[in-house]
């Protein structure tokens, strides 16, 4: 499990970056379009709270919950990070009230719907531009890179967090 200063971390760059791209990864027919978030709110528990639009199709047609994938970027940040989880559309009204204001409430019920996703891993980059290679040359760059993919096999400035005792399987099919 993550402790509170990790997921401290997490969720003032999460704050800091504020939009992500949202990818629904389910494998049903129906699915949520991609789209672009704004996080309204990361919770103690590392629940993500943000809207998307109401698709045209009922509701109740999709699934529940189904696993997702966020990227983080903002322009002139030297990081961003990409997160994974399952999400949840939520429709209780008592769960919705609890998070929003009047007018958005009325938005939710019309145009909106409420999705919660509780993150099982979250991949932290920093940017190769920042720290003490931004006055390196071009070569030398390239250099560090390939040497710490060959030795970690990871890129430099990436920082995997797990919020969850497992991390996700496989969903394109691949062999775990």
């Amino acid at each position: 499990m993550l402790n509170q200063s990790d997921l401290r971390f997490l969720r003032e760059k999460i704050q800091d970056l504020k939009n992500a791209i949202f990818f629904s990864q389910n494998t049903s027919l129906l699915r949520m379009a991609t789209t672009i978030v704004s996080i309204s709110k990361v919770d103690e528990l590392g629940q993500m709270w943000f809207f998307i639009p109401r698709p045209l199709q009922a509701l109740h047609e999709f699934d529940r919950e189904f696993p997702v994938r966020l990227e983080f970027f903002r322009k002139g940040k030297k990081f961003f990070l990409h997160v994974s989880g399952k999400a949840f559309i939520v429709t209780d009204p008592e769960e919705v009230n609890s998070l929003v204001h009047d007018d958005i409430r009325q938005l939710a019920s019309d145009h909106l719907v409420l999705i919660k996703v509780r993150m099982t891993k979250a991949d932290y980059f920093e940017s190769s531009g920042s720290g003490d290679l931004a006055h390196a040359s071009g070569w030398w760059k390239d250099v560090r890179t390939h040497v710490h993919a060959w030795m970690f096999n990871t890129r430099p400035g990436y920082k995997p967090y797990y919020l969850a005792d497992t991390p996700m399987p496989l969903l394109s099919g691949g062999v775990a």
